[in-house]
C-alpha cells in the first residue's frame, strides 16, 4: 500500500537538463559524454530542446575559437540569462572553450549565470547539478548525431605552436586516450548501431606520442578496424608536419578505413607558413600531397585555408590561389583570419582589411567550386557505396566514403523512386552531378 509520503515523492519531478552545443565536432563529442553521465545519474536530459521549461537547467557548451563563434556563444548565454531573469528557466551553466578562456570576464559581464566551467571540469560541472562523475561509464555517450555515425575523439588538446591558434589556451596540451579505452568505446557505439567512426582530435597524427612514445595512429586504426559492426572509419584533422605515412598502409590494408583524409594546410606561401609557425614549407607540403596520392590513388583529400593572415600580400595570396588550381583538392574550406588574443600572431598587425579577406575567400571558393564540379562530372555513370543519413522532403540524402557529414558533398536520391532506411548502406549509380551534389538511383 502506498503511503502519502511515497505518493508525494513519486510526483516530484526532477529538473530537466537541457544541453545546448555550439562549435565544432569536439564540442559535440563533449556534450554527448556529459549527457551520458547525466543519464547514468538517472537525470532527465535532453539536447537543444525547444520546449523550454521553467525548471530547466540549461548547460551551454561554448566555442571560443574565432570571432564569429565567440559572438554566437555570447549571444546564446545572454539569451538564456534573460530567460532566467524572466523566470522561464531555473539555472544557466556555461562550459566549453569560451568559458575556459574568458571565465573572469564572463563572470563580471554576465553575473546571473549560475556557474562557469572549463573544458576539463566535467566532474565539477556534474557536482554542481547534483550528479556524480561515474568512471564506469567510460565510452558511454548519448549521441546527438544520427546513431549510424559518431564523432570519435581520440585525444584532447594540442602541442603544436601555430601562431594563429588559441586551441592550446582552451584545451591544454595533447593527451591521448589509450587504445584499450578507445576500443571499448568503439564496441559500445557499434553495439548501439554506430557504423561509422569519424576520428577527431586537434591533431590525429600526434596520437600516442605522449603515452606510447611514438606516433601510434596506425596501430589504433588496426584495432578499431577489427571492431565488429564498424563499416567506415574516417580521419579528420591530420597535421602535415611529421605526418605518419604508415597510416596510409593501413588505409590500403583495411577496407573499412575510408579513402579520405582531412589535412588542414592553411597556406602555401613560405612567408606565411613561417610566420604561422607551421613547421613546414611550400615544397614539403607539395611533396606530401603528392606522396599521399601516390600511395592511395583513390584518396579524397580535404584541406582548409586561411586568407588575410597578418602580412599576407597580394603575391602571397595569388601563390595560394594558383596552388589550389594546380593541386585540385577534392574538398576545401576557406576562412578569414581572426585576430585572437594571447596567440603569437596577435603581436602582429592585423593589417589586411576585412573586405579584402572576404574577397580572397570568395576567390578561393569560386576556384574550388569549379574544381569540385569537374571532379563530380567524372563520377557520372559510376556506382558508389552510399550511407543514407536522412530524409529531406521527397529525397533521401547520403554520402560516399569520400565525404564527411555537414562539410562535404552529398548524394541525393528521389524517395518517390527509391527506398532506403536511415543508416543503411546502398549501392548508387550516379546519373547527374552538380558542384557539390551527386544525384543517382539505387542499384541492386
Amino acid at each position: 500500500m502506498k503511503t502519502k509520503q511515497t505518493i508525494a515523492a513519486a510526483t516530484v519531478r526532477k529538473p530537466r537538463v537541457n544541453v545546448v552545443t555550439l562549435g565544432c565536432s569536439k564540442n559535440i563529442h563533449d556534450s554527448e559524454v556529459l549527457m551520458g553521465q547525466l543519464k547514468g545519474n538517472h537525470m532527465n536530459v535532453v539536447h537543444e530542446a525547444t520546449n523550454i521549461q521553467s525548471d530547466d537547467i540549461i548547460v551551454i557548451n561554448t566555442c571560443g575559437f574565432i570571432d564569429n563563434a565567440k559572438q554566437e556563444s555570447i549571444d546564446t548565454i545572454l539569451q538564456f540569462s534573460e530567460l532566467k531573469d524572466q523566470g522561464k528557466v531555473n539555472k544557466v551553466i556555461v562550459t566549453g572553450c569560451l568559458s575556459e578562456r574568458y571565465k573572469p570576464e564572463l563572470q563580471a559581464e554576465i553575473p546571473n549565470v549560475d556557474a562557469f566551467f572549463g573544458t576539463n571540469d566535467l566532474p565539477e560541472l556534474l557536482s554542481s547539478i547534483g550528479a556524480d562523475y561515474r568512471h564506469e561509464l567510460l565510452g558511454e555517450r548519448l549521441l546527438t548525431t544520427p546513431s549510424h555515425f559518431s564523432y570519435f575523439k581520440i585525444a584532447e588538446g594540442c602541442n603544436r605552436p601555430c601562431s594563429f591558434c588559441a586551441i592550446p589556451l582552451m584545451r591544454g596540451k595533447h593527451v591521448s586516450k589509450s587504445i584499450d579505452d578507445l576500443v571499448k568505446e568503439a564496441k559500445f557505439l557499434a553495439g548501439n548501431g554506430t557504423k561509422e567512426l569519424i576520428l577527431i582530435a586537434q591533431d590525429l597524427t600526434y596520437y600516442g606520442l605522449d603515452i606510447y612514445g611514438k606516433r601510434n595512429l596506425s596501430d589504433l586504426l588496426r584495432h578499431l578496424s577489427d571492431v565488429d559492426g564498424i563499416d567506415w572509419i574516417r580521419l579528420q584533422y591530420a597535421y602535415p608536419s611529421g605526418f605518419p605515412m604508415d597510416i596510409l598502409d593501413v588505409m590500403n590494408e583495411r577496407s573499412n578505413i575510408c579513402n579520405y583524409l582531412d589535412m588542414p594546410l592553411q597556406h602555401i606561401s613560405d612567408n606565411m607558413l613561417t610566420s604561422m609557425r607551421r613547421g613546414t614549407s611550400k615544397q614539403k607540403q607539395i611533396d606530401l600531397v603528392n606522396k599521399i596520392r601516390d600511395k592511395v590513388p583513390e584518396i579524397a583529400l580535404r584541406t582548409t585555408l586561411i586568407c588575410g593572415y597578418p602580412g599576407e600580400t597580394e603575391g602571397d595570396f595569388n601563390e595560394m590561389l594558383e596552388w589550389v588550381e594546380e593541386t585540385r583538392f577534392d574538398r576545401l574550406g576557406c576562412f578569414t583570419y581572426s585576430h585572437e588574443e594571447k596567440t603569437h600572431a596577435h603581436n602582429l598587425e592585423d593589417n589586411v582589411p576585412e573586405e579584402v579577406k572576404q574577397e580572397r575567400v570568395e576567390q578561393i571558393m569560386e576556384v574550388q567550386q569549379g574544381i569540385s564540379y569537374e571532379i563530380n562530372q567524372e563520377k557520372v555513370g559510376q556506382t558508389f557505396k552510399v550511407l543514407v543519413d536522412r530524409i529531406d522532403g521527397d529525397y533521401f540524402i547520403g554520402r560516399t566514403e569520400f565525404d564527411s557529414p555537414e562539410v562535404d558533398n552529398e548524394v541525393i536520391l528521389d524517395a518517390k523512386v527509391d527506398y532506403a532506411r536511415i543508416g543503411d548502406f546502398v549501392q548508387v549509380e550516379v546519373n547527374r552531378a552538380e558542384d557539390f551534389d551527386l544525384y543517382g538511383h539505387i542499384v541492386k
